[in-house]
């Protein structure tokens, strides 16, 4: 019953920060209508994704020192009041700043939500549920993009972070209930310095790969410094991280073959991903002339796809013991839904588009339980919070730096494509909606639609090379037996595996 209500409690969590990375994907055009900021559109899935890839490992971290419990429930905390402030925001600015918020507590309620499962399961069990925790995170992207949809269509957008409240509540209740509360061994020593530094170095990175060439010249002086910032932040971060007792991310993690390759395929997966969820509503409504709600429903083929292949997953490894083939061929069927996607347009039928997403959801689902799966099974275990804390951090970092660079790339083709036709901008303040478009000329509006997939097509070829170069980084992947017995967390820890070639 005690490991029951564990992953009850983990699937609870996991499901409300999921819900809040995508139920506004559908309502962005909607709020792009009301609060301008076209030129910002991707920042308010970017705020969240930067926030929530800091977050990630700072509360693996504590939840390591302090117990699973308490650092969910202040995770809980924080992504209300994240909530809050984006449903009271009066511009886009403020809005991206309340996802900001939204996204430190959602980014840790992931991770150590994952992280308590290794708590109550030994590794071999683990990847049956990860799967299923998977397909829990594939049934919330679901319903996120279709209550976003819905809400706006048939409420106001703020409604989206409203709703929160009530499930933030639920799962609150659901915690104090099934986890118990884990005083820390001994006084512990919190790595503040390494958590600022981390914090510099991602938001850095980020800044670099979303205004460099649209808001900034990639030879400005801002640019300099925000290179500056990252070069120096990740160098201090080293250092900090190589002397302090206990530091936000171990350095010795990075010896491990399995860590280091999970991450990395998340990291490209993670990009492919959130770019997808980001545009594809989009399409649908202002190339395909959808409405908020509908759109959301292409996205759940992909999720469909991605619950039915992260379960899948979860059953093959739990019986087999086996899963280093398993993102190695899914990551190229991600390449080939990506591929369709990339010849997409206006005229395209939509049971088209759905079997593109379908194709793509089933190439990312084995990334979600294995990349977790092999990194417990294989840092010593008083580092699975923070290990597991990586895998969603390295996702994420690949989703912000994706969805900015991807934003970033649809922008400029966008600009030159109306630029060649002779139009500035569509709607007032340049606002793109759905309604700016039906107001056009029929022979202007198909030249706009036009314009759109033309400079949609770039960020969908991209994503299939991402999917081709996840399935090369996945073959680096050593397997690791899983066990069969769970160690209890204060047993001698793991050796370090060093990391090794595939020929080796």
């Amino acid at each position: 019953m005690r490991v029951r209500l564990a992953i009850l409690a983990a699937a609870t969590v996991l499901f409300l920060a999921s819900l809040g990375q995508t139920s506004v994907s559908t309502a962005l055009p909607i709020i792009v209508g009301q609060l301008g900021g076209l030129d910002h559109i991707t920042w308010v899935i970017t705020a969240y994704l930067l926030a929530a890839t800091v977050g990630a490992p700072v509360m693996g971290k504590m939840g390591d020192l302090f117990g699973r419990r308490v650092v969910l429930q202040a995770g809980i905390g924080v992504f209300l009041a994240g909530a809050v402030v984006s449903a009271l925001a009066p511009s886009m600015w403020a809005l991206v700043a309340g996802r900001f918020i939204q996204g430190l507590g959602g980014g840790g309620l992931i991770v150590v939500a994952m992280a308590s499962v290794a708590d109550v399961l030994s590794p071999r069990e683990r990847g049956r549920v990860q799967g299923a925790l998977g397909a829990v995170f594939g049934v919330s992207t679901v319903v996120g993009p279709l209550a976003g949809g819905f809400i706006v269509q048939h409420l106001t957008w703020q409604w989206i972070f409203w709703i929160n409240l009530p499930i933030g509540l639920a799962a609150f209740a659901v915690l104090s209930l099934a986890l118990e509360a884990r005083p820390p061994q001994a006084r512990p020593s919190i790595d503040y310095l390494g958590a600022v530094l981390l914090t510099a170095t991602l938001s850095s990175a980020v800044l670099i790969f979303s205004a460099g060439g649209v808001s900034l010249a990639w030879t400005s002086p801002g640019m300099a410094v925000l290179g500056a910032v990252l070069a120096l932040s990740l160098t201090g971060f080293i250092l900090t991280e190589r002397v302090a007792k206990e530091p936000i991310l171990p350095l010795e993690l990075f010896r491990i073959n399995n860590f280091v390759v999970s991450n990395l395929v998340g990291l490209i997966v993670g990009g492919a991903m959130f770019g997808t969820i980001t545009f594809v509503p989009m399409f649908m409504q202002v190339v395909k002339g959808v409405a908020p709600s509908p759109s959301g429903m292409f996205l759940t083929p992909m999720m469909l796809g991605l619950v039915g292949a992260s379960a899948l997953a979860g059953r093959v490894m739990a019986r087999t013991g086996r899963y280093r083939m398993l993102p190695v061929w899914s990551t190229l069927l991600l390449a080939v839904g990506m591929a369709g996607m990339a010849t997409i347009g206006a005229a395209t039928p939509n049971g088209l588009i759905v079997l593109y997403v379908f194709i793509a959801g089933i190439g990312i689902g084995p990334v979600m339980s294995v990349s977790v799966t092999a990194i417990q099974n294989a840092v010593p275990r008083e580092t699975v919070g923070v290990g597991t804390a990586s895998a969603n951090m390295f996702r994420l970092i690949g989703g912000s730096i994706g969805t900015a660079v991807f934003g970033a790339m649809f922008s400029t083709g966008l600009t030159a494509r109306l630029s060649s036709l002779g139009i500035e901008g569509v709607g007032q303040g340049g606002r793109l909606t759905g309604a700016a478009l039906a107001a056009l000329g029929p022979a202007e509006r198909a030249e706009v639609v036009a314009a759109i997939a033309g400079a949609l097509h770039p960020v969908f070829w991209s994503s299939a090379l991402l999917g081709v170069l996840a399935s090369a980084a996945a073959l680096l992947m050593r397997e690791r037996p899983l066990e069969d017995a769970l160690v209890s967390h204060h047993s001698a820890p793991k050796p370090a595996e060093p990391v090794r070639t595939a020929a080796e």
